[in-house]
This record gives C-alpha cells, sequence and structure tokens, in this order.
C-alpha cells in the first residue's frame, strides 16, 4: 500500500473535534461556493446572449444581401428575383432559410395618433416565422390570403392607441403620396426597445405596389443561419455566390453597439471568474498550512523514521485534493439546484425596459460545468502545492518537543 495515501487516509478519519477539521469545513465551503458562482455565472452569461441574439435575429436575421446604393435612408434599391442566386445561397450548408423582404418608411395614423415607422414587408407564406414567433404577444402572423395587414410592436401599438382587428392608415411620403388602410393582425414585443419603437411588418407586395416594382422585385434578402458561429464562414460563402454589386451585411454589422455590450460581458465575468478563482486558492492555502502546523509532531517522527520530505507533502496534496473533490460536489449541487429552480420557475425578475427580458434567463452548458470543474479542481490543487513546501524547514528535532 502507498504510505502516503495510507497515512493521508488515517489523517482524514481521526477522531476527535481538532481545529483542523473546523478549517477543512472552511475550505470544502469556499471551493463550493467558488463552483457554484462559477457555474451559474456561465448559465446567467449564455442565458442573458442567447436570449438577446434570438430577440434580434427575429427582427434582422443574421445577414442581409442587398444592392450597393449610396441611399443612406430606409428606402431601398429594387434586387430582381434571381433563382440562381438563391437557389445556391439556400443550398449552402449553414443556412437555415433565405427570405425575400423590403424595407419602407412609412407614417402610420390611428383615430387620435400618429407614429413614424419602418414597414418590413416580407412573404407570409413563404418568411420564415420561427424566429419571430417567439415575440408574439398577441393576434397572429400575417396570412398570405391578404395583402393589407400589419403586425406592430407593443411600444407603436400602445403609441398609436390601437389594438388587434382594429384599422389604421399608413401615408406613404412620395411623389405622389400614397395611403393605405390597413388591418392590425398582431402585436409582438421584444423588449428591444431600439428596434420595437421602429420596425413594424406586413406583405412585400403592398411594399411592391407603392414603389411600383415589378411582382418578383424586392429589397433584400434576409439569410437565418443554422448556427451563429458560422457567421464568418457564410458571409464568406454567399460574397462567392453574389456579384460585385451586391454587399453582404452581417447582423453584426447592422446593430454592432448589441455584439459590443457581449463582448464587455464577457470580459466582466472573466474578471469575476479570475477573482473568485484568486479567493478560492488563497483559502486553501490557508487550510493547508493549518493543517501542517496542527501536524508538525508527526511530520517531525516521519521524518526521523525516515520518510522522504517528497512523500510527506504527498500526504498533504492528497488531503486537499480530497477537500477540492468534496467542494466541487456540493458546489455542482448548489449551483445546478439553484440553476433549476430559476430555469423552472423564474424566480428572480427582471426590469424588461433595462434588460430586454423579465426575468434571468439560464442556458444548460454541461461543457461548461465539465470545464469549470476541471479548471478549479486543476488551479486549486497546483496551488495548494505551494504550502508544502514549508515541511522541507521542519526540523525533526524541534517538531518532535511540540505536544499535541
Amino acid at each position: 500500500m502507498n504510505i502516503s495515501y495510507f497515512i493521508a487516509s488515517r489523517i482524514r478519519n481521526s477522531k476527535g473535534q481538532s481545529f483542523s477539521k473546523i478549517i477543512v469545513k472552511v475550505g470544502i465551503l469556499s471551493v463550493a461556493i467558488a463552483v457554484s458562482v462559477i457555474v451559474l455565472s456561465f448559465f446567467v452569461l449564455l442565458g442573458f446572449k442567447n436570449t438577446i441574439k434570438d430577440k434580434l435575429f427575429s427582427q434582422t436575421s443574421h445577414i442581409q444581401v442587398s444592392k450597393i446604393t449610396l441611399n443612406r435612408s430606409f428606402e431601398e434599391a429594387p434586387i430582381p428575383n434571381n433563382s440562381e442566386y438563391f437557389n445556391k445561397a439556400v443550398q449552402l450548408p449553414e443556412v437555415k432559410s433565405v427570405n425575400r423582404a423590403a424595407y419602407k418608411s412609412v407614417i402610420l395614423k390611428s383615430e387620435d395618433e400618429i407614429s413614424g415607422v419602418v414597414l418590413k414587408g416580407v412573404e407570409a407564406g413563404k418568411y420564415d416565422w420561427s424566429e419571430f414567433k417567439q415575440n408574439m404577444v398577441e393576434g397572429d402572423v400575417l396570412h398570405p390570403d391578404s395583402s393589407n395587414q400589419i403586425i406592430l410592436s407593443t411600444k407603436i401599438a400602445d403609441m398609436l392607441n390601437t389594438k388587434v382587428g382594429e384599422s389604421i392608415f399608413a401615408y406613404f411620403i412620395q411623389e405622389p403620396p400614397r395611403a393605405r388602410k390597413l388591418t392590425v393582425v398582431g402585436i409582438y414585443n421584444s423588449n428591444v426597445e431600439e428596434l420595437d419603437n421602429i420596425y413594424t411588418l406586413t406583405h412585400l407586395s403592398l411594399i411592391q405596389r407603392i414603389n411600383l416594382w415589378e411582382n418578383d422585385e424586392f429589397g433584400h434578402y434576409e439569410v437565418f443561419l443554422k448556427d451563429i458561429n458560422q457567421l464568418d464562414k457564410a458571409e464568406n460563402d454567399l460574397l462567392d455566390i453574389f456579384p460585385q454589386d451586391y454587399k453582404v451585411t452581417k447582423v453584426t454589422e447592422i446593430i454592432p453597439h448589441f455584439f459590443d455590450w457581449f463582448k464587455f460581458l464577457d470580459r466582466n465575468i472573466v474578471l469575476i471568474i479570475t477573482l473568485i478563482m484568486i479567493v478560492a486558492a488563497f483559502n486553501m492555502i490557508s487550510v493547508l498550512l493549518i493543517m501542517i502546523m496542527e501536524r508538525t509532531p508527526m511530520i517531525g517522527l516521519l521524518k526521523s523514521l525516515g520518510a522522504t520530505g517528497q512523500q510527506i507533502r504527498r500526504i498533504f496534496v492528497l488531503n486537499s485534493s480530497k477537500i477540492i473533490i468534496y467542494g466541487l460536489l456540493l458546489g455542482n449541487v448548489m449551483a445546478l439546484g439553484l440553476a433549476f429552480v430559476q430555469w423552472k420557475f423564474k424566480v428572480v425578475k427582471l426590469d424588461a425596459q433595462n434588460y430586454y427580458m423579465s426575468y434571468v434567463p439560464i442556458e444548460w452548458s454541461w461543457l461548461a460545468v465539465l470545464l469549470v470543474n476541471a479548471g478549479i479542481f486543476l488551479v486549486v490543487l497546483l496551488v495548494t502545492i505551494l504550502p508544502t513546501l514549508a515541511i522541507r524547514k521542519i526540523n525533526p528535532v524541534v517538531a518532535l518537543k511540540y505536544k499535541d
């Protein structure tokens, strides 16, 4: 039997309430708190990022392909339908769907109020509604059988004091001016105020008629991807498909401030994790130093019997690894339990106007749990080797004079 392992197990199982037993419990609790906080931080961070990204993509898509133009307004140059480009784009392995759409500035008027917005025209029967439907709070999406329909955000609907089933007028400022009566068929709320205050949805055919476009003309392609991590690859593939007079714009360029915020969150979480790891490591150093001080006579006896410094250090490293493992187990139970409660019952609420969602989201990631556990175990264990170096300076003669 390994002598270091045998002595380490006897120390752990020794009876009596020594001061080091209390310190060991403190060490276990310290590691447990570190693990639970870091795991929960990852779950919440991923939840925030993915929830906001889903809301953004439901409005803007992952990539937009349009004609290059010097016009900086929401008015777009028409794109003729080209089945060759469309079919090649749809067949890309990273692409989920490709939709034809168009933007048009408009003034909406109800009986008492007016509001300037941007109409987004889509092909109701072919549009990929899977991303957008999660934002619907009342009514339904556009129906293919009627073109004079509109979907408003809750912000715009409240501003116009209108609701589902009622009619409003859309005034198009152009030469000659045009007006259309539209029926509100749905109301959505993405909680992203920057987008909800601007965008409404209607049929692409309505914008085609107002702009005097042909039936197969539209403003831009909206490309949805299967995985956001394939964004750069999809951009390069689309640039190879479309000619030079087309521009391919990623969502990170359409609304860059959101993605700058995501990077800021990543930097903050790295700082928090670093601080927590430092605290946990110093706590374990303190625990091990106290254990060494309390076992000084034993160390002196082992040295006088011929035990090497490496064998004695291994005893304390084995004990510290046991403390870390117990802390990891307790920390995981705490983190997963709290995450499940929040995921299931939405206990912690948020102000949707400030955080773009009404509760703290939880995104499960077992890879994050695995990496956190492995990282804490290795880092804290390596750090605890440092105090064991003090064993080399313990003189057996002096140590044996200590009393238990």
